[in-house]
């Protein structure tokens, strides 16, 4: 991607949405840009007119941390945006190295992260990476993501059945929300890993094919996705409302183990417990027991 573009986009949007009432400045009637104008940015920011609008214009290579912060403060960016600023900035970077990432053709799930994720028995368990590809899972996670996996390609992609599949708007019942939220993540991941090939052929693919995506990327916006509840309509167990808990693997760099949890005594309990006996019919014993009898048969 062109990080000059996606700096200047970036700012420029942010810069947008900010009423100049939120940052003490008076509306005015004659204003003839939505938002802030750069000479009010700059001036919040405490630099130059002309050092904010190089910037804009995509020359972030350079800018010190306590410059971004305070560009960040002057566009009122949550953290999940300053982040990406500065995600944007380090990118840009000359010396800057690509981060350390697993390609998802040539990843395998070791042992005991899989033992790990068989271990979770009451929800769905999965390890994905920043594309949305599902990596590892266990039997309620691959019974939960069933029609992902009935996508044709490989791996399984969340983004694509979201965007590609019309089941998605059945297993979403908001799926306004959700695709929301897709961009969101994939967004924030095309400036922590602006190198990664895979990426980039995944939102070129969604870009040419989904005008749904297509709108929405070109809005910008960047989410940190770690916590919270989510509404499912699933086709064997119906609808579902589930906590989630997304953590960073600290071994793995860039990959996410997520765990999906249902309220104790809940309808939607009932329903994983459902989906779980659905699973062991459906799909036979957790993959590490399964492989643990099939050691135990040499």
């Amino acid at each position: 991607m062109n990080n000059r573009a996606e700096v200047r986009e970036f700012l420029m949007s942010r810069r947008a949405l900010v009423n100049p009432g939120q940052v003490g400045l008076p509306a005015g009637a004659n204003r003839r840009v939505k938002g802030l104008r750069r000479s009010e940015v700059a001036a919040l920011a405490g630099v130059s007119i002309e050092y904010y609008t190089r910037m804009e214009r995509g020359a972030i290579s350079g800018a010190s941390p306590e410059v971004l912060d305070s560009v960040a403060k002057a566009l009122l960016l949550d953290d999940a945006e300053r982040a990406h600023l500065f995600d944007l900035a380090h990118a840009a970077s000359p010396v800057a190295r690509p981060p350390r990432r697993r390609s998802s053709k040539t990843w395998t799930v070791h042992r005991s992260l899989q033992w790990t994720l068989d271990a979770v028995t009451a929800g769905p368990a999965f390890v994905r990476n920043g594309r949305m590809d599902l990596l590892a899972v266990n039997n309620l996670a691959r019974a939960f993501h069933q029609d992902v996996y009935d996508m044709p390609g490989q791996p399984p992609n969340i983004a694509r059945f979201t965007f590609l599949d019309d089941r998605a708007h059945d297993f979403y019942p908001d799926w306004e929300l959700f695709a929301e939220v897709t961009v969101a993540i994939l967004r924030t991941e095309a400036a922590r890993d602006p190198h990664n090939k895979e990426l980039h052929d995944l939102i070129g693919e969604l870009s040419t094919r989904s005008d749904e995506f297509r709108s929405r990327w070109g809005a910008h916006n960047v989410r940190h996705h770690g916590t919270g509840s989510k509404t499912f309509h699933h086709p064997v167990v119906g609808e579902i409302t589930l906590a989630y808990e997304g953590l960073e693997m600290a071994a793995e760099p860039g990959l996410t183990l997520t765990i999906y949890a249902a309220e104790p005594g809940s309808a939607s309990e009932q329903a994983l417990q459902l989906l779980a006996s659905w699973a062991a019919t459906e799909y036979g014993p957790p993959a590490s027991a399964a492989k643990a009898q099939e050691t135990t048969d040499r």
